[in-house]
């Protein structure tokens, strides 16, 4: 018989996962359907969301050659009934306060500081790049974990060094370059393109580093169809993307500069965000999501 929820210790709740202690050596993380935006947990949830994500991270985690913190399968008994194929079960680590960024494409907040800069988090660029442009190799760009509601602050490589040491920033940084690159292959034998991904790292008892939080999903990453590919334009995506051009648009009448509360979002939004996570997951990972583990929707 499977434990209540109940049973075990609530220890925080982030923006979309509910983290519970399990025993002294492990976690139960639970993603939720909320979805977040420009630093704000949206009122509207997305149906499905919290089990594409958790699928999509047993999926990289068995395919991504890195140590990772999974204490078990998607079915382990100490999973409660109501969270199945929402929560796994993981090991407890010391979690480095970094979120380590790979970019193999420029978009987004790396763009903005291109612009103004010519260089992301200290990496200098070539001139000329635009929306959308492919990276030569795909760059490092670490940020400093905010806490909750704040915004994390994209740092160079020598903050992480100063914080960190050499040694652990060197090999944070190569982790994170070498599991983009494994991940971007694998899409892109599926017709997708890995744009950019953040990892979150913690050491294990041993000093070991070790992959954890999610993984390379839909709201971890920006995922792009290959087909009709062309830098110099916004490319179609596969993830939250369609949420925020909502909320910035004349539609939602919200004004990001504004202290308000972004608005709710229509059913229309709501259900063409889901289908863009399923899509996601079902593309990248080759499997169905109906046969994910507890996928009907309560």
């Amino acid at each position: 018989m499977r434990p209540d929820l109940s049973a075990y210790t609530h220890l925080t709740a982030g923006k979309v996962r509910e983290i519970y202690s399990v025993d002294e050596e492990h976690l139960l993380i639970l993603a939720t359907d909320r979805i977040s935006a420009f630093d704000h947990i949206l009122d509207t949830e997305i149906p499905d969301k919290g089990r594409v994500l958790t699928a999509m991270s047993f999926f990289f985690f068995d395919a991504i050659d890195f140590p990772n913190h999974l204490a078990g399968p998607a079915d382990d008994p100490r999973i409660p009934e109501a969270a199945l194929g929402r929560a796994m079960v993981t090991k407890k680590l010391d979690m480095l306060p970094f979120e380590c960024v790979a970019r193999g494409y420029l978009t987004g907040s790396g763009l903005r500081e291109y612009r103004k800069t010519g260089a992301v988090c200290g990496v200098e660029l070539p001139a000329g790049l635009t929306e959308a442009s492919k990276l030569t190799e795909p760059i490092f760009t670490p940020a400093r974990k905010a806490e909750l509601g704040d915004h994390d602050e994209n740092v160079t490589f020598d903050a992480v060094v100063r914080d960190l040491g050499h040694d652990r920033a060197v090999q944070l940084r190569e982790a994170t370059l070498d599991i983009y690159r494994q991940a971007a292959r694998l899409a892109e034998a599926r017709g997708v393109i890995l744009a950019d991904t953040k990892f979150e790292f913690g050491l294990d008892e041993s000093g070991q580093l070790v992959l954890a939080d999610e993984v390379l999903t839909p709201d971890s990453s920006r995922y792009w169809p290959q087909e009709g590919y062309a830098a110099g334009k916004t490319q179609p995506s596969f993830d939250k993307q369609y949420v925020r051009d909502w909320l910035t648009g004349p539609d939602s009448g919200w004004n990001q500069a504004s202290e308000e509360e972004p608005p709710a979002l229509p059913g229309s939004v709501v259900e063409a965000t889901r289908d863009r996570y399923v899509e996601a997951y079902e593309l990248v990972s080759g499997k169905s999501f109906s046969a994910w583990v507890g996928t009907d929707s309560e």
